[in-house]
This record gives C-alpha cells, structure tokens and sequence, in this order.
C-alpha cells in the first residue's frame, strides 16, 4: 500500500461527510494508506487570505509543520480549495525565506517547504491506484454521461498547483472513462461555480452555477461529477434556490468523483453517502446502472481490501 499523511479538511468532518466516507472506502479498496494528521486545523479557505495574510499562512504553515511529523514525504487532500491554499503557502514560503521566517515564528515551529502535496485526484490516477481499479471493476458506469467539473481552484495558477492542464484538464476525464462512463464535452470544466461569494453575494453563485448547470444539461449529461465539496455544495444545495429565483429549472445530480469510483467497485450507493445529496441522485443510478449480485457494504471492506492486496 502507498501510505500519505492526510488532511481531510472542515468540510469532510461536517458538511461533505459522504465525500469523507467514499473516500475512506475506495481508498482503503485500492492500496491508498491515508494517515490523518493529529489536531489538524482549518487551512482558511476561502477567506482566510483575503482576511489576514498572515493568519492564511499560518493556518496552512501549522498543518504542514504537523504533517512533517507523520515522517511520510506525500500529503493528499481531497478538498480543491484546501489544495489551493496549501500549494499557495508552499509556493509563498519556498520563495520568500523572510516570509517563511515569520510563518515560523507564528508557528512556532519549523515549516517545511518539501513535502508532495498531492490533490486526491492525482493520487487515484497513480499507476497503482489504477492497476487495482481495473482489476476490481464490478459495476461499470455503462450508459451515464457525466460531465466532468474541476472547478477553478485545482489547475490554477498553474505555476503554483503543477496539476494538469489549466483550460482543459484531463485527470477527471480519463477516470470516469476507465469506470466505463461517457464524458460529455461541455465549456464549464473549470469555470468557477462562485463558491467564495456564498455568503456575500448568492445572488451571483445562482447566476454562476446556474450557467454551469445549464452548460451541463445542454451538453446532454446525465449528471456532474466534482472534486470539489465547495463546489458540490454550491451546485448540488442551490438547484431549488435557483428555481425558485426564476433563473432555470434543474435536477441535475451532483457527484463526487470517490462516490462513481465506490459504486463501480460495487460498495453500497447508501454507504458511499449518495442518499445524503440535497438534490436526488440515487434513482438515476439505480436506473442506469446494472447492479451487482450483493453490494459492498462497510462490514465487508476489509475483506475486499483483502482480496485487492493480499
């Protein structure tokens, strides 16, 4: 197994839970060994920096300094704001040693610059994680168009994330297509959904995710998938808030990416979290979807866990 230290981040502990649990079960599944730092905090995203400079930092430099001590080299996040922040801070330290000094002092810890911050994304495409995903593939996602959405946090700026192509990224694509789904060719891949002004203006997150909604649907996709729990709220909570302001009328699914992965291994729909969705997606899979004889649920992990490793 390939072991990361590992930070979850807010969301997964309260809002994004079934992104936390698909997560924790296909990565078990497929050989990634996630080792979650001890009394982490919030990184600040998103307002953090916008806030106080110096407490984004930080928030950021005290989860890296305890990261370090896990004594593994490779750090995974699913979140891709919480990505954004830490490469930002690692980018920010590693190219202003006065800057770095100060986070130290905040600290009050050494910060280290040389860790691989790695967004979940990345790490599911690894060579491993994919061998083992190949070899297990029980229920492909046969007949679903999916639309891919990266958001515009994970690719940008590509100077700072190193990850993928900043306009048209491909990680996301190739891995519904190895689960056996049809991606969809749609302009909204990495338009951003408004996930900072949720509080400050909905307004304008009803205009924005309601374009990436109607881009979708136009597309002809079945349903979206994301990285992202910022964007997942935004997209998934909003669809009867856009409704009701008169700006289209949708019932799209929203996915996670780890949630497609878990039902394609066979896990339980209900223990990968999909019934907990504001907006409704466990019909259209059981629509589309062949279903296995008896799904994977939690009870049985370790038993497939066994059988992909051992």
């Amino acid at each position: 197994m390939s072991a990361y230290a590992y930070y979850p981040g807010c969301s997964l502990h309260g809002t994004a839970t079934e992104y936390a649990d698909s997560t924790e079960l296909v990565c078990q599944a497929l050989g990634i060994e996630l080792h979650e730092l001890d009394d982490w905090n919030c990184c600040g995203a998103s307002s953090a920096h916008a806030v106080n400079p110096w407490l984004a930092l930080g928030l950021v430099g005290r989860n890296l300094h305890l990261a370090q001590q896990t004594g593994l080299h490779q750090l995974l996040l699913p979140c891709a704001a919480c990505f954004a922040r830490f490469k930002e801070t690692q980018h920010t330290l590693r190219h202003d040693p006065e800057t770095a000094a100060q986070v130290a002092y905040v600290v009050g810890a050494e910060v280290p610059t040389d860790l691989d911050i790695e967004p979940l994304l990345a790490v599911l495409s690894q060579p491993e994680p994919l061998a083992e995903l190949r070899a297990h593939l029980l229920q492909p996602l046969t007949g679903l168009k999916l639309a891919p959405y990266y958001g515009c946090l994970l690719t940008r700026p590509p100077d700072v994330t190193h990850f993928d192509d900043p306009e048209d990224p491909q990680t996301l694509d190739n891995l519904l297509r190895l689960i056996g789904a049809e991606v969809v060719d749609w302009p909204g891949k990495t338009v951003c959904c408004g996930a900072s002004l949720a509080l400050s203006r909905p307004d304008l997150v009803h205009d924005l995710s309601g374009q990436l909604l109607s881009w979708a649907e136009a597309a002809g996709a079945d349903a979206i998938v994301t990285v992202c729990p910022m964007c997942h709220s935004n997209l998934d909570t909003r669809q009867n808030q856009i409704r009701h302001a008169h700006k289209g009328d949708y019932h799209l699914p929203i996915y996670y990416i780890t949630e497609l992965i878990g039902m394609a291994l066979g896990f339980d729909s209900d223990r990968l979290g999909i019934s907990r969705h504001v907006t409704e997606a466990a019909t259209l899979l059981a629509q589309k979807l062949t279903p296995v004889p008896t799904p994977i649920s939690a009870p049985a992990l370790t038993s497939l866990a066994e059988v992909s490793h051992g």
